[in-house]
């Protein structure tokens, strides 16, 4: 690893932005330098690495001279416009937005997946890596595809708040005040309703002339883009559910395999794979829940069932935390691969 190397944080006030540099911290990622960047209203601010404080600057096309690594937990036009500023600089970028996921030419990368991809060549030195729901959807189909076949996967995502970042946990907070209290919630200037006690049926904006989100279609984008090169690409589709939680992205799946398979291999199978914890005995209450994943590097898996009328289904449930491992961890495994590179 090159302890000469040079990172920068962009978005660091944000919710993943703060899971990164945890992440690094818990890491002790060598470098002779971190910079932390945000938008120009957090400018000046201090956070706290390790017993260092680091103060946040803006961040502008110049803030990446010297930089070896550039990661980005921004929004998607924000990485739009900072990403090709990071490259033309010299330096690797991981981008955790849906601004590069769906660019042939830049590289769709789950660690512990495809890691492979950031070793060869590739052009430019962009790489985008998935959602935390394609996190979750790849981590659990990836034993099952290599198992048994999979065919077709149906979704429903319930998602926490914090896939909005720090405006969507303020949003929900102030809600349930406002509700607990018995006042009507001010106007939801993030969500297109209320989230504080309801569901809503939309992540994210709707795609032009077209009823998925971008939050939907990229589920089925990205899943192409990462099963294309093992031969077999399954058909993703699902519905995205705003919940009235803070943290931690719950998954009902329905998966059709190539081949049926009893509960008790589709159980072993995903046993077998080191990016998954089976929680799977709900006699005894124990199935994965969106409290359990908070800081847990795994993809909790349960609820595992078959119909006898239709053996080749299975449908099960899974939780990931959306910004550790479904975000944070994806942008610093990545970099640390990267920056191997740098070496």
């Amino acid at each position: 690893m090159n302890e000469n190397l040079r990172i920068a944080v962009v978005g660091a006030t944000g919710v993943v932005g703060g899971e990164v540099l945890s992440a690094l911290f818990d890491r002790d990622f060598p470098a002779e330098r971190l910079s932390v960047l945000a938008s120009e209203r957090s400018a000046g601010e201090e956070l706290e690495y390790g017993e260092e404080t680091l103060e946040v600057e803006k961040a502008t096309p110049e803030s990446f001279r010297g930089m070896g690594l550039v990661i980005l937990a921004t929004p998607p036009e924000v990485s739009r416009g900072l990403a090709p500023a990071a490259q033309a600089a010299g330096a690797w970028v991981v981008d955790a937005s849906l601004a590069f996921r769906s660019d042939g030419n830049v590289p769709l990368v789950l660690p512990g997946f495809n890691s492979e991809v950031l070793g060869a060549s590739f052009k430019g030195r962009i790489v985008s890596v998935p959602s935390a729901v394609s996190t979750a959807l790849v981590t659990v189909l990836e034993p099952l595809r290599q198992a048994f076949g999979v065919a077709q996967v149906q979704v429903t995502a319930l998602m926490g708040v914090s896939s909005a970042g720090q405006q969507g946990l303020r949003e929900l907070e102030a809600q349930t005040a406002a509700l607990l209290s018995g006042r009507e919630p001010e106007a939801h200037p993030l969500f297109p309703h209320r989230v504080g006690f309801n569901l809503v049926p939309q992540v994210g904006l709707f795609m032009a002339n077209s009823p998925w989100t971008e939050e939907e279609a990229g589920w089925t984008l990205e899943a192409a883009r990462l099963f294309a090169p093992k031969g077999e690409v399954p058909v993703v589709a699902g519905t995205a559910v705003q919940v009235p939680t803070f943290f931690g992205h719950g998954l009902s799946l329905h998966v059709r395999l190539r081949k049926p398979a009893p509960v008790e291999q589709a159980r072993a199978a995903l046993k077998g794979s080191p990016a998954i914890k089976v929680l799977d005995s709900p006699g005894e209450k124990v199935y994965p829940m969106t409290s359990l994943v908070t800081a847990d590097p795994t993809v909790h898996v349960g609820r595992l069932r078959s119909f006898p009328q239709a053996p080749e289904w299975l449908s099960l449930f899974a939780a990931v935390d959306n910004t550790g491992r479904g975000a944070a961890l994806n942008l610093v495994e990545a970099g640390l691969r990267l920056a191997e590179r740098s070496a």
